[in-house]
């Protein structure tokens, strides 16, 4: 009965052992699952957390490995020792005649692994390993965090602002968070919370904190990837993207070429009705892109760059990498576009500098081209200065004439007065220059004296102006009879 009684005790401690190392299993599988991590990972962080809990609360030294059953979840404790000709270190070397005990076959730099079996880990051993346990997690899940988005570097993402911080951007992309710099922004668009974008993946690289993802909205590849995803052509290769040009938030111009003959490369990319590159434009907030087509003709290419402006012609210049480019009048601020945006991002485009002019300027140049060109003629005698023409007489000269004679005559006797007591002189001399009267202001503005003759001759003609302003009587009020007086004698 009683052998019977010890038997079933072993038994069931069998049975209890078994289950408890199932529900490790599990919980493994569980975690492994959880973390999105493969479930060796964890059997290694586990192994490495029970290496340390044994170190911690033991007098085992050395070097110690623990194995844990990938099946029944078992674990074993060994002792490495590394066979050496010479012992150093008595903990982690052995000598080849000690090892040759162990191992008849033993070799120098050989590794000996003895079992042992130590006491169970109290509670700070288990601490130490939970905290080894949760670091090994931690370090495994930003190393595949890592492998995975560094695979994806170059590619369009989706995330969620998760917070704005000062200037700097927190995109959540569901494993990790990512950064989007200020110099990132576009400048155009208003950034919440929330709210979803896509992105282009700039940059990944590791950092004391874990991967750092940083993220673009304003990279021209962004444009590229998107075209990938909305024209079925792009991605399997037919139509090509040749060049990109972009100022992000206001314009872009792409480039593209057919690797297929029959295939429109430009109606691709539009779609039926813009369907498709509406899409683009909306997933940019209203960004402008123009789809030009590419040609090995660098001139027509130039020419297609300047769309939607039409380009009369164009002239390549290698040695400077310039091209002329004539348009009609009315096309040229189109063709430069605001600020000169049309015509910058047609540079980027094509790779050439761009010079721009009218056809009215062309149309000059080749009419001053054979007045150049023509023999001059010998040196004639210089022309005489033209004559001032007569001016017709006008009323108001008549005044003038007579106020300059009376502000002369009183100079004009002094003048006989001096020339009568002085010597005579020559006529030449004494001639002098015919003043030339321009404008009657001249003459007013310049003598003075003729004012005031003019102020005494007014003067004279009116002495009795002033008395007769005295005399003039005053006007007298008439006194304003009350309307009460005409009607006081009536009676009601």
């Amino acid at each position: 009965m009683r052998a019977h009684f010890f038997w079933f005790r072993e038994e069931r401690t069998r049975e209890g052992d078994a289950a408890v190392k199932s529900e490790f299993m599990i919980a493994i599988t569980q975690l492994a699952a959880e973390k999105n991590l493969p479930r060796e990972v964890i059997l290694e962080a586990m192994e490495a957390a029970l290496v340390s809990a044994y170190k911690k609360d033991s007098d085992l030294q050395g070097n110690i490995a623990v194995y844990i059953d990938r099946e029944t979840g078992d674990h074993r404790v060994y002792r490495e020792e590394r066979v050496v000709a010479q012992v150093e270190d008595p903990e982690t070397e052995i000598s080849l005649q000690d090892a040759k005990k162990t191992k008849p076959d033993a070799t120098i730099d050989d590794v000996i692994r003895t079992e042992v079996h130590p006491s169970h880990a109290g509670r700070i051993a288990a601490q130490t390993a939970k905290q080894v346990v949760l670091q090994r997690l931690r370090e495994a899940e930003r190393e595949m965090v890592f492998e995975e988005f560094s695979n994806r570097e170059g590619d369009v993402i989706s995330g969620i602002i998760q917070r704005i911080d000062a200037k700097h951007i927190v995109v959540d992309l569901g494993k990790t968070e990512a950064i989007l710099p200020p110099g990132e922004q576009v400048r155009t668009e208003h950034y919440r919370p929330g709210q979803r974008l896509r992105l282009y993946l700039l940059e990944v690289h590791r950092s004391l904190k874990g991967p750092q993802l940083i993220l673009s909205r304003t990279h021209k590849n962004l444009l590229r990837r998107l075209f990938e995803l909305e024209v079925p052509e792009i991605y399997r290769g037919t139509v090509e993207i040749k060049s990109i040009a972009r100022e992000a938030g206001y314009r872009s111009k792409v480039a593209v070429s057919a690797r297929q003959e029959g295939v429109d490369p430009v109606g691709s990319c539009v779609g039926l009705r813009g369907i498709r590159i509406q899409n683009i434009v909306n997933e940019l907030n209203g960004e402008r892109i123009d789809v030009v087509q590419w040609d090995a003709d660098s001139s027509r290419f130039v020419a297609n760059a300047l769309s939607p402006a039409q380009v009369l012609t164009v002239h390549i210049s290698e040695e400077d990498n310039t091209a002329s480019v004539i348009v009609p009048d009315r096309q040229l601020s189109l063709a430069i576009g605001r600020e000169g945006q049309n015509a910058r991002l047609a540079a980027k485009l094509t790779g050439w500098r761009i010079d721009i002019k009218p056809e009215s300027a062309m149309h000059e140049v080749l009419a001053a081209a054979p007045a150049a060109t023509r023999p001059t003629a010998a040196p004639s005698a210089p022309a005489p200065p033209p004559t001032a023409p007569e001016r017709e007489a006008q009323p108001w000269m008549e005044v003038i004439d007579e106020e300059q004679a009376a502000a002369e005559a009183p100079a004009a006797e002094v003048q006989a007065e001096a020339t009568a007591e002085a010597p005579a002189q020559p006529e030449a001399e004494a001639a002098g220059p015919e003043p030339l009267i321009r404008f009657a202001e001249d003459v007013l503005a310049g003598s003075g004296e003729s004012k005031k003759r003019k102020k005494v001759k007014k003067a004279e003609r009116k002495p009795e102006e002033p008395e007769a302003k005295a005399k003039k009587a005053k006007r007298t009020r008439r006194p304003i009879r009350e309307e009460e007086d005409e009607f006081e004698d009536v009676d009601v």
